[in-house]
């Protein structure tokens, strides 16, 4: 399984018992979704693999306690602290409306009610306080705030997402 098939559930935190428990930090807001998997991949030396789960069930809000086959003791369990867990993308809940995940929208097309439109999305910018929609426009680079306001419409099938961005913000690029 490679990394671009998958996308990230949350890391490996802390053990949570001496027979090989672990705690997994999800990275997500309804981790109720991923309390009974079979299985996960563990990062591992750059490279993914699988772990089949013996039991889980959620721990306090954010955390997920797995016993995984195979990790029976705190030696087991401490060579995989600090790994990041992922899951394949079909794993993902389907999202409607103007709702989306972040690596679904790459290759949209972007159009504005006002200016028309905009260019290709290539990226999106989430490690700033405001996530950013990273648009190519005939070489140049478009930075457009992934604000609720701003988006009027995300349309699958036609691959655009239409906005209404404030005045002058477009030209600022051009």
């Amino acid at each position: 399984m490679k990394k671009e098939d998958c996308f990230y559930l949350g890391k490996i935190v802390t053990k949570y018992s001496f027979k090989g428990e672990l705690l997994i930090k999800l990275d997500t807001d309804q981790p109720e979704l991923y309390e009974n998997l079979d299985s996960m991949f563990i990062e591992v030396r750059n490279t993914l693999l699988p772990f089949f789960v013996e039991s889980s069930q959620l721990h306090k809000s954010d955390l997920l306690r797995v016993q995984f086959e195979d990790v029976t003791s705190e030696a087991d369990a401490d060579a995989l602290i600090k790994s990041d867990v992922y899951l394949p993308l079909e794993f993902l809940p389907k999202l409607e409306g103007n709702k989306f995940y972040f690596h679904e929208v790459i290759g949209f097309t972007m159009e504005d009610k006002n200016f028309g439109t905009v260019g290709t999305i290539v990226s999106i910018n989430d490690s700033t306080a405001q996530a950013l929609f990273e648009v190519e426009n005939n070489g140049k680079e478009i930075l457009i705030p992934m604000n609720d306001e701003f988006i009027i419409k995300v349309d699958r099938k036609t691959k655009t997402i239409l906005v209404n961005t404030p005045d002058g913000l477009i030209d600022l690029y051009l």
